[in-house]
C-alpha cells in the first residue's frame, strides 16, 4: 500500500460512502481505538510499571465467577471512561461487570449501545501471550423511553460495529461496519492506527483446526467424529493431514483464521450440561461471527448461525464453531444428524 491511510480517514470515507456509517458511530469507533491505544500501553509495560504493574491477579472475581487479572480491571475502566462522556453512548455492556453501565446524566446520552470484553486471554498476561479487546455496537431501539438491560438483548445480525484489537508483536484493530473486514495496525511513531489491508477473504478450505483437545472425554459426538477425521489425516476420510493451533485467547485464534484460514472451535460438552457453551454470545461470540462471515466465513454454535440466536440474558453462554466456511458445514451437518 504506497499511502497510508489511517483508521480515521477509512472512516470518514464510510462515512461519505452513501452515508455508509453515521457521523456518531464514526466518532464512538475513533474513541474505542484510542481507548484501545491506551490498554496497549499498559500491556507493552507488564511488570516495569512497579507498584502500577499489571501483571498477577486483582483478588477478585467477575461475574462469571473468573478469578481477574489486574489488566482486566484495568482495562475495563478505560473503555468506561474513555467512552461515557463523548455523547455517543447510552450504556455500555462488560464482561467483567454484573449488570450494565448508563451513561451519566451529567453527560449526553447517544443512539448506541456498547458492549465488550475488555481483555480476552486473560490467563495469558503474565507469559507475555497475545490478549485483545473485543467490542460489539448496537443501536438503541426505536421510541424506547429509557435505557435497560433488554435494550441490549438484540441478535448479532442487529450489530452495526464490530472489532478487536490485538495486543501481539503488532497492535492490530480489526473492523467491520458491515462493509467487509479491514484491519489496522498501530504505527507508533506516527499514534495512529494504519490501513493494512482491505476486504479480508478467509480460504473457504483449510488444514488447520483449533480446539482445546484437553476437554476431548467431554465433547458431544459430532465434536469427536470431526476432530477424529482431522487426527486421522492423509490416511483417513478427509484425505490430508491437518495441524493443530490453540492460544487459549479468542482473539489470537480468530486473527490466524481471517489471516490464513482454519476453524475455531469451543463447543458445549458434558462438564456442565446445562450451560449451552463457554464462551460470551454478546460480547465474544456475536461480534467475532460477524467478522468472520463478513470475511466470507461461517459461524454456527452447531445447529444454527450464531447471528440469528435470540440472547435471553446479558452473560448469555454459547457453543462456538467459526471459519472457514466448508469446515464449518461439515460440523454443522454432522450436528444435524444427531
Amino acid at each position: 500500500m504506497s499511502q497510508k491511510i489511517s483508521l480515521t480517514r477509512y472512516l470518514v470515507e464510510q462515512q461519505r460512502m452513501e452515508g455508509h456509517i453515521p457521523s456518531q458511530l464514526r466518532l464512538l469507533l475513533e474513541v474505542v481505538a484510542r481507548a484501545c491505544k491506551s490498554i496497549s500501553q499498559a500491556v507493552n509495560k507488564g511488570a516495569l510499571g512497579g507498584e502500577n504493574s499489571i501483571m498477577g491477579t486483582a483478588g477478585s472475581e467477575n461475574v462469571q465467577g473468573e478469578v481477574q487479572k489486574k489488566l482486566d480491571i484495568i482495562a475495563n475502566e478505560v473503555l468506561i471512561e474513555a467512552n461515557e462522556w463523548g455523547g455517543h453512548l447510552a450504556a455500555m455492556a462488560s464482561e467483567e461487570m454484573d449488570s450494565i453501565y448508563v451513561v451519566p446524566n451529567r453527560y449526553p446520552q447517544g443512539e448506541y449501545l456498547l458492549l465488550f470484553d475488555p481483555l480476552d486471554g486473560s490467563s495469558n498476561i503474565d507469559i507475555n501471550v497475545s490478549i485483545g479487546t473485543i467490542f460489539s455496537v448496537l443501536k438503541m431501539p426505536e421510541d424506547d423511553r429509557g435505557v435497560d438491560e433488554g435494550d441490549f438483548l438484540q441478535a448479532g445480525n442487529k450489530q452495526v460495529a464490530a472489532g478487536y484489537c490485538i495486543y501481539g508483536p503488532q497492535t492490530t484493530l480489526v473492523l467491520t461496519v458491515g462493509d467487509g473486514v479491514a484491519m489496522f495496525t498501530l504505527d507508533r511513531e506516527q499514534g495512529s492506527f494504519v490501513l493494512i489491508e482491505e476486504n479480508v477473504t478467509i480460504p473457504e478450505d483449510t488444514q488447520e483446526f483449533a480446539i482445546n483437545m484437553s476437554n476431548m472425554r467431554h465433547w458431544d459426538e459430532p465434536v469427536k467424529r470431526y476432530i477424529d477425521e482431522c487426527l486421522a489425516g492423509k490416511d483417513g476420510p478427509r484425505g490430508k493431514d491437518f495441524n493443530m493451533r490453540w492460544v487459549a485467547a479468542m482473539v489470537a485464534d480468530v486473527h490466524r483464521i481471517l489471516c490464513r484460514g482454519g476453524i475455531f472451535m469451543y463447543p458445549w460438552d458434558k462438564r456442565e450440561p446445562e450451560k449451552a457453551g463457554k464462551l460470551r454470545l454478546m460480547y465474544e461470540a456475536n461480534p467475532m461471527s460477524w467478522l468472520i462471515e463478513q470475511a466470507g466465513g461461517m459461524a454456527t454454535n452447531g445447529k444454527q448461525r450464531i447471528l440469528d440466536i435470540q440472547p435471553g440474558k446479558l452473560h448469555e453462554r454459547v457453543s462456538v464453531i467459526l471459519g472457514s466456511k466448508n469446515e464449518v458445514e461439515r460440523v454443522t451437518s454432522y450436528h444435524a444428524k444427531l
